[in-house]
């Protein structure tokens, strides 16, 4: 019944913080489409540095710039998971009262959460492994 209760709180935080970033839509077209780096509408853009205002904000349009923007925002919402869910472990830990059972599911959330955290750490080393070396996918 503990591990449903933690599913649902993290599908209900991540609706939320989905929800929140989806608020303003995107604009009808003709209004509001190219933008520079500040944010501010722009007429012509920048051949070299085309960004599209959409509801996440101010987005590089081409995909190499799109996944430098993207990948640390991923990783600081992974790391700040993880720092919540180990800080929710320990707190479950110190709050046991010495019962096996909760000291056990204590250190099963604690090490799901380290594992999460270095898997997103090497992930990027994981995908070139995968996509470069073994499936040799040109251009990546």
């Amino acid at each position: 019944m503990g591990k449903l209760r933690i599913n649902l709180v993290v599908l209900l935080v991540g609706l939320v913080v989905f929800l929140s970033a989806v608020r303003n839509p995107v604009l009808a077209l003709g209004a509001k489409t190219f933008c520079n780096d500040s944010g501010d509408a722009v007429e012509n853009p920048d051949i070299d540095n085309v960004r599209i205002y959409t509801a996440l904000g101010c987005v590089p349009a081409e995909m190499d710039k799109f996944v430098q923007w993207l990948l640390p925002i991923l990783f600081g919402i992974s790391g700040g998971i993880a720092f919540l869910l180990m800080v929710y472990g320990f707190i479950m830990m110190g709050t046991s009262g010495g019962d096996p059972k909760k000291v056990a599911g204590a250190q099963e959330t604690v090490s799901s959460a380290i594992t999460g955290l270095l898997l997103s750490i090497f992930a990027l080393f994981i995908l070139r492994l995968i996509a470069v070396d073994i499936l040799q996918i040109p251009g990546f």
